[in-house]
């Protein structure tokens, strides 16, 4: 399980260090993809298959069903992790979040997150005012 919160800094290569802590669990080839509200997820290869497979299922569903497989196959890449535990964003997903320099690596139980710095302080102030609300509608969904 991926857990934490951790401020990193591209390098001149689009190269980006995962924490130690996340490494073992990610493996050495992870995917990356776009994610929901503008971030990168990445997944472990095998954890992305289990995920991807939901998508497969929908591609050619109703076009909500197609635009989230579209979203998220489309869009992913899978990547090598290299010895010293970077990994080589495409230009393309770093655009899709906004990414310059600095970046928010955060673990979300099964995938790993990667949030442009200021989006990920907004966000989460955002969420930090809602909480009890978010609460109180997960308990009623429950």
């Amino acid at each position: 399980m991926f857990l934490g919160e951790y401020l990193h800094t591209f390098d001149s290569k689009n190269r980006i260090s995962l924490p130690s802590k996340f490494r073992k669990g990610l493996g050495r080839v992870v995917v990356v993809t776009r994610g929901l509200d503008h971030c990168l997820y990445i997944y472990a290869r095998k954890e992305w298959e289990k995920e991807a497979e939901s998508y497969v299922v929908g591609a050619s569903g109703n076009a909500a069903q197609r635009g989230l497989a579209r979203l998220f196959l489309a869009g992913s890449s899978e990547v090598e992790v290299d010895r010293t535990g970077r990994v080589l964003i495409p230009e393309n997903l770093k655009s899709f979040a906004s990414i310059k320099e600095k970046a928010v690596i955060t673990g979300v139980a099964d995938r790993v997150e990667i949030w442009e710095e200021n989006a990920w302080k907004k966000y989460t102030a955002e969420i930090e005012k809602e909480a009890e609300t978010f609460a109180e509608k997960v308990g009623d969904a429950r």
